[in-house]
């Protein structure tokens, strides 16, 4: 699995991307999940809010947005050849993790972490819309920031 790590330059100093594939991965072992790559990104929350409204339609910044890489719906038939199998694309706003962080008790990298898990387990097809659904899915989450030595993160939504 090919795990592309992108960090905008004013976090670069902040980010340790060897710890953020190390965290995307152990979410893919854990779900035992296929696939041949896939991309995060850590930027600013300005680019993810217009992505959060591109996309949504909600024009707020976000800390994590999962871009599933499914089929354009105007020709489904046609999959872009060298895309097979990339699962999708995660992009986490510093700024808003540096936030969440600060409010959770713990540092941003750590929060950045959590996103990241959090952002594979939607490209997976998991999501918290429901309690079933969020238990299995903060499930899995606590299951992987475990076994990275970060069981004392846990996410700041309710």
């Amino acid at each position: 699995m090919e795990i592309y790590v992108d960090i905008d330059e004013p976090f670069v100093a902040k980010i340790n991307a060897d710890r953020l594939h190390a965290a995307v991965l152990a979410t893919l072992e854990q779900t035992r999940a296929g696939g041949s790559s896939l991309a995060v990104s850590v930027t600013d929350a300005d680019t993810v809010q217009e992505l959060n409204r591109q996309y949504r339609g909600i024009d707020a910044p976000t800390d994590v947005l999962s871009f599933e890489n499914t089929p354009d719906p105007d020709f489904p038939q046609m999959p872009a050849p060298d895309l097979l199998g990339h699962l999708g694309d995660i992009v986490i706003a510093y700024p808003v993790a540096e936030k969440q962080a600060q409010a959770g008790g713990h540092t941003p990298m750590d929060e950045v972490l959590l996103l990241a898990i959090h952002g594979t387990l939607h490209l997976l097809g998991l999501d918290h819309d429901t309690a079933e659904s969020k238990a299995r899915m903060w499930s899995i989450q606590s299951a992987v920031l475990g076994q990275l030595g970060l069981a004392h993160v846990q996410p700041t939504e309710a």
